[in-house]
């Protein structure tokens, strides 16, 4: 099954994982690309017209909105990392190799928001396989009502 555990070797692969895990959960899932280096997010000095990298490749970044609740995007990089974005908590610079996984444990309800009393404060958290966990800090202010549902 794509998006288990193995490698996602190109953002075409991650795109696939991802139309998949919405046909899993049951959610809509909508998916733009930006191909060539003046169009992708991080390569904006590319200037004006300049579509592949001084080594020749051409890179892809995919931008992914699915619905329902938990809102949730996912922005793939060209260099194997990814942006997700929950609710408006984002998780940087994670390995597009986790992202499958991430998204599992995110719509299979297993993410859950840790409060603080001291100093006061809120984590959304996200457990993935073999005992790593994703951790975002988050204002109060900031707790939609799907994130206080999950307030341990």
């Amino acid at each position: 099954m794509i998006g288990t555990m193995e490698q996602l070797p190109s953002t075409e692969a991650a795109v696939t994982a991802l139309r998949a895990i919405a046909a899993e959960y049951a959610r809509e899932i909508e998916v733009t690309h930006d191909i060539g280096a003046d169009q992708t997010s991080r390569r904006s000095a590319a200037g004006v017209g300049v579509t592949a990298d001084p080594d020749g490749s051409l890179p892809h970044e995919a931008f992914a909105e699915f619905g329902g609740l938990p809102r949730v995007s996912v922005r793939l990089y060209p260099e194997d990392d990814a942006l997700i974005t929950v609710e408006g908590v984002e998780f940087a610079d994670l390995p597009r190799d986790d992202v499958p996984a991430f998204l599992r444990s995110l719509f299979g309800g297993l993410a859950y928001v840790k409060a603080r009393r001291f100093p006061p404060g809120y984590r959304l958290i996200v457990p993935l396989p073999g005992d790593r966990t994703y951790k975002e800090h988050l204002l109060m202010i900031n707790l939609s009502p799907w994130l206080s549902g999950r307030v341990r």
